[in-house]
């Protein structure tokens, strides 16, 4: 569970909720105040309007990876750096041992489908440029992908502050139509102006703490998705290379930020 995005984003709404019930000094705390925050044709306009620009935008394909988005977003155990590169140094001595052939048992075990791609690769004895031309294009067509997906957040976070002022001058038009109809509606323009400028507010919160924040962790795991891939392949060219197991293992930790490759004890972490 990936609790920082869940601790960032639920304590931005408390804050500002909690600042919407601030007081004066007679009283601290004015809960009656959050309904001045409440306006349901605000919701209406910008959440709307928002939702049929992402749909007129993106194809069906797209629109319907969003469940998947937030599985990715929330999860934090699909890339582990070390526990592939201890996978990676245990392929390279049976291969060490046993030749290439006998990795085609451990590339069916393997749930990872680049993984095992890569590592059937080199089984059929292909050509090792070949080889690394084919996992260098996966990598760069699958960041390609998942960097559209993150796109289609960015492209909500960037009309939803725009359909905050548009529903801002609805409300701004309408207040003015009623003065002209109301010799009386001069009193209302406060309330009435609060109002208009509520949507502004709904568009930069969904802005700035709904979708920017899941475009940013969604290009995130995109960059430990790609890390890891380079560690693979590094990787799996050595073994085809016929690199010592402890050398491969050096050679790939270099991959890794230092306090990742040592634990508390200052051995290497083992995963």
């Amino acid at each position: 569970m990936n609790i920082t995005y869940i601790i960032g984003v639920v304590g931005a709404f408390l804050v500002m909720v909690v600042g919407m019930i601030q007081g004066d000094e007679t009283q601290m705390i004015k809960f009656d105040q959050i309904g001045n925050f409440v306006d349901g044709a605000s919701i209406f306009i910008v959440i709307g309007c928002t939702v049929m620009v992402l749909v007129a935008s993106f194809p069906p394909s797209a629109l319907k990876d969003i469940p998947k988005h937030f599985k990715i977003l929330l999860n934090t155990k699909g890339n582990n750096p070390l526990t592939i590169i201890d996978e990676l140094v245990e392929l390279a001595q049976v291969a060490r041992k046993n030749g290439l052939l006998a990795l085609e048992e451990k590339g069916n075990q393997q749930e990872n489908p680049f993984f095992k791609q890569c590592i059937m690769l080199i089984v059929d004895n292909n050509d090792p440029d070949q080889v690394k031309e084919i996992m260098m294009n996966d990598i760069e067509q699958s960041s390609a992908r998942h960097d559209a997906g993150a796109g289609m957040y960015d492209k909500a976070g960037a009309v939803a502050p725009a359909f905050g002022m548009v529903g801002t001058l609805v409300g701004l038009i309408n207040m003015l139509k009623g003065m002209d109809m109301d010799s009386g509606g001069a009193g209302n323009i406060g309330g009435a102006m609060g109002t208009a400028l509520i949507t502004t507010l709904y568009g930069c919160v969904l802005a700035h703490m709904i979708f920017g924040p899941i475009a940013t962790q969604l290009r995130q795991r995109d960059e430990e998705e790609v890390l890891c891939k380079l560690i693979i392949v590094e990787g799996i060219m050595s073994i085809q290379s016929g690199a010592n197991p402890k050398f491969l293992r050096e050679k790939l930790l270099t991959f890794v930020a230092q306090r990742q490759r040592d634990d508390g004890s200052g051995k290497k972490a083992e995963g």
